[in-house]
């Protein structure tokens, strides 16, 4: 019998309420009315917010005050004088990302974060709890189209933070369990020997649904099926995420899991940005981000199911506001609604972040998220690439900072 999500849902949350004045459920109950918007009711929402955005960015964020003039088209039509402002790349952020930083929020309430470098180019910035609580809300939305809510036990093929030393990974394990009911099974070494364990440990602790890196869960259902084992549960969903879910790697892990596979996409410096629903729709997170996708040379807007660079407004982030943001992926936006009935938009196609896996000369799999987790770690390195050509052959490229 699962306690913890009822010890979630019942004390934690409330507690977290009481205490931080935590707005998760509630803000996960302001998107569950939102997602039944009209798509155009949805769009006066967004531009709701994008009006209040783009006021905060002229008067208190240094990067964007010079921008003062733009105050009546920002009153009068704030999407139109969204595109006046100009696209904002990784590399220009990083040079001075300080200018970001609204000068009216007090430093206490700013929380550092830093991206996993899958796009070459880790970045440090700095959201706030605001900005958090609402990505949290947007995963939880999402996931509830498929019946599972906060607190939902589940097991994750991910990877634990390296830099952690014993103790402290020891410390996350517990709270990873204990308070967000969800242990891991470790994508940054996958024994291939090891696969009844993994199996038994999934069995024993009877997830709702399993979440994880697409190449570590397309790993993961392979051995499955090469042993012939199978997993006597019926899970809600195996939620793919980190990565572009390739329609072959799909596929194994429905086959392997006998359950929904839900692709989930979303970045450290972005939050939620979509999910697929029941009928196959990557909603994106509409009330949470204005997503953008330009021409890659000319940055100029293009037309629906047409393939483009993808930029990102988060209409939540009012410590660290970076308008127009480069994520580094690909994407298409779609003019299509979704035969679900939901008014928010969706994304055709993800041509998105791409990992792999890495093969030790033991034949242990290792996720290539381990080498995002070490380069994040070392402020000397700029960018890096890593390219395995043989199990005992690899190339390590490496830009210093």
């Amino acid at each position: 019998m699962d306690l913890v999500k009822p010890f979630i849902n019942r004390i934690l949350y409330p507690a977290m309420e009481i205490k931080n004045g935590n707005r998760i459920r509630q803000n996960i109950g302001e998107l569950l009315d939102s997602q039944n918007y009209m798509p155009a009711e949805v769009r006066q929402l967004q531009e709701r917010k994008l009006k209040l955005l783009l006021n905060e960015c002229i008067r208190n964020v240094p990067a964007y005050r010079r921008f003062g003039d733009l105050k009546n088209e920002i009153d009068n039509n704030a999407f139109n004088a969204l595109l006046k402002f100009p696209v904002l790349s990784k590399a220009e952020f990083s040079k001075n990302p300080d200018v970001y930083i609204n000068e009216t929020v007090p430093a206490s309430q700013l929380i550092p974060n830093r991206t996993g470098g899958s796009t070459a180019e880790p970045v440090k910035f700095y959201m706030d709890r605001h900005t958090v609580e609402y990505y949290e809300a947007a995963r939880w939305r999402g996931l509830s189209w498929w019946g599972i809510t906060p607190g939902s036990r589940s097991v994750m093929i991910w990877g634990s933070p390296l830099e952690l030393n014993q103790a402290e990974q020891k410390k996350y394990r517990f709270k990873e369990k204990w308070l967000k009911n969800r242990i891991m099974i470790p994508a940054y070494a996958l024994k291939p020997e090891r696969m009844r364990d993994y199996i038994h440990t999934i069995i024993d602790y009877r997830p709702e649904y399993l979440y994880g890196y697409s190449s570590a869960l397309y790993a993961f259902s392979s051995h499955m099926l090469e042993t012939d084992m199978k997993l006597p549960l019926k899970l809600k969903a195996v939620v793919s995420t980190s990565e572009t879910l390739f329609d072959f790697q799909r596929q194994m892990i429905q086959k392997a899991f006998n359950c929904p596979v839900v692709n989930e996409y979303g970045a450290r410096d972005g939050g939620i940005l979509a999910m697929e629903c029941p009928k196959g729709s990557m909603h994106i997170s509409a009330e949470n981000a204005i997503l953008e996708i330009v021409d890659p040379k000319t940055y100029e807007t293009l037309p629906y199911g047409q393939s483009g660079v993808l930029l990102v407004t988060d209409l939540n982030n009012f410590s660290m506001p970076r308008l127009r943001y480069k994520l580094g992926d690909m994407a298409v936006l779609s003019g299509q609604p979704c035969a679900c009935g939901m008014g928010l938009p969706v994304l055709e196609k993800i041509d998105g972040r791409v990992d792999d896996m890495f093969i030790t000369m033991d034949g242990e799999l290792v996720h290539g998220h381990a080498f995002n987790h070490i380069a994040r770690s070392l402020s000397a390195i700029k960018k890096f690439q890593i390219i395995q050509h043989s199990p005992s052959y690899a190339v390590l490229s490496i830009i210093k900072n």
